[in-house]
């Protein structure tokens, strides 16, 4: 993985909560404590988007697109 410098603005608030993670030992340095937390804040932001577009969809036009072709079916190919 490559990795990038960046520079940031941090609430003093927030960076002792981060060095009080580091000083017991969750995390190595303060770089790997704010990668893990963007990290799963992207994740999760990914996540909602994708619930959020599932939740335009069509329940009953994707049922009847599953089913398609299996109503013939006596029981399920070998594979």
């Amino acid at each position: 993985m490559t990795v990038q410098k960046i520079a940031i603005t941090v609430d003093a608030e927030l960076l002792t909560r981060i060095d009080r993670l580091i000083s017991e030992r969750r995390f190595p340095n303060r770089s790997r404590a704010f990668q893990e937390a963007l990290r799963e804040k992207l994740e999760r932001a990914e996540r909602s988007r994708l619930a959020r577009e599932a939740a335009k969809l069509d329940r009953a036009f994707e049922q009847k697109l599953a089913d398609e072709g299996l109503g013939n079916l006596q029981e399920w190919p070998e594979y």
